[in-house]
């Protein structure tokens, strides 16, 4: 597991984020609520996106100083983190930030309605992931916290074991054990936690409907609703991996 993994490109409902190796930011995109207003932004070492539904969104970007940028649509006020320090890692969700400190401590920030926002007690955590309504934590010992809606079952998290990475989808949660087989927990309409029979998996992220896996030798997985073929992957070859 990489220490503190950092994103270099994002994607919101309606826009795409990308960090140049110069550490500054780039972004296209609908910029109704000025989430694409990243051209100043200077020294980033990972951005994240945000989105709702309605296709109103915010962008985070993670200095390397440790404070942290925002800009896009704030009624939450899910862009008031220019407070923020020692932060090592980001994670943007529906209407709320995540930060991860260096001293494995979280702070959120935006809408709570749901207890997505409630990580002040969280401890020993590495990475941080955000879902729809959800806010996932994965924990040095490789076990995981989650809070927030719970409707679907995408915080039913507390037995998962031996995890190395997670992601976060619309309402589900995806955890990538250290044995390269993967777990899934949430909303499985669209068979999007079908992952049971995977296998040799390196990496995973979540869509608001999909799970995608890719394996160790190059190819990806995908399950989940494909009604744009964002599942149709199985011919891709070569997909770099993780650290490479």
């Amino acid at each position: 597991m990489k220490r503190w993994p950092k994103d270099t490109i994002a994607a919101g409902y309606r826009h795409t984020v990308g960090l140049k190796s110069d550490g500054t930011v780039t972004a296209m995109g609908d910029n109704k609520y000025g989430q694409c207003d990243v051209s100043s932004w200077r020294d980033m070492v990972a951005v994240a996106a945000g989105n709702a539904h309605t296709g109103n969104a915010h962008t985070i970007g993670l200095k390397s100083d440790g404070t942290v940028a925002a800009v896009g649509w704030n009624k939450h006020d899910q862009c008031d983190v220019s407070g923020w320090r020692d932060m090592v890692a980001v994670a943007a969700g529906w209407r709320r930030t995540v930060g991860l400190k260096s001293d494995g401590t979280v702070a959120a920030m935006g809408r709570n309605h749901e207890g997505q926002c409630n990580v002040s007690g969280w401890r020993d955590i590495v990475a941080v992931a955000a879902g729809d309504w959800h806010t996932v934590g994965l924990k040095s010992d490789g076990t995981v916290a989650a809070v927030g809606w719970n409707k679907r079952d995408q915080c039913d998290v507390s037995d998962w074991r031996g995890i190395v990475a997670i992601a976060a989808g619309s309402n589900h949660t995806i955890g990538l054990k250290s044995d390269g087989t993967v777990a899934a927990a949430g909303w499985n309409e669209h068979g999007q936690c079908n992952i049971s029979g995977w296998r040799d998996i390196v990496a995973v992220v979540a869509g608001c409907s999909h799970s995608v896996g890719l394996k160790s030798d190059g190819t990806v997985v995908a399950v989940g609703r494909n009604h744009e073929g964002q599942c149709n992957v199985s011919g891709w070859r070569g997909i770099q991996l993780p650290g490479n």
